[in-house]
């Protein structure tokens, strides 16, 4: 089993980043390689389309609104792994309007090297991240 766990500091407190966050079906609000995102089974499933027209199906795993935590695996995608398990939490930091944001995950290489798949997620993972601080970042500057 591999993992991988990407963070960064956001300069806004935690309940603004899981408000941002913190929904099954928020993906496309700030991340702009999934444009789409649908639920079903009661909001327990999604399906994403990332920018390739791909389709992601990922399935809510654990949800903690007061621990500003939730994990999911991923039921059908194009990537070489399986047994995924990831968790998005946000954190609050010591001093205040400011959070990390944690982006973790285990998976069993499928097809590629752990290395390989490691790097993969990583990526993915801190190319979010990245994402969310400019989303945020924009947030704050419109509500100036």
């Amino acid at each position: 089993m591999a993992t991988t766990t990407a963070s960064i500091r956001v300069p806004a407190p935690p309940e603004r980043v899981w408000q941002l966050i913190g929904g099954f079906d928020t993906l496309p609000d700030w991340l702009p390689y999934i444009p789409t995102s649908e639920l079903g089974e009661g909001g327990r499933v999604r399906s994403l389309t990332n920018e390739e027209g791909g389709l992601i199906v990922e399935r809510l795993e654990v949800f903690d609104d007061k621990g500003r935590t939730y994990s999911y695996s991923i039921l059908q995608a194009p990537f070489p792994v399986t047994g995924y398990l990831s968790t998005i939490a946000v954190h609050e930091e010591a001093d205040a309007g400011s959070s990390r944001v944690e982006w973790s995950g285990t998976f069993t290489p499928d097809g590629t090297g752990e290395a390989e798949a490691v790097a993969l997620f990583h990526g993915i993972y801190a190319d979010g991240l990245e994402a969310l601080r400019r989303t945020l970042a924009a947030g704050s500057a419109q509500g100036s």
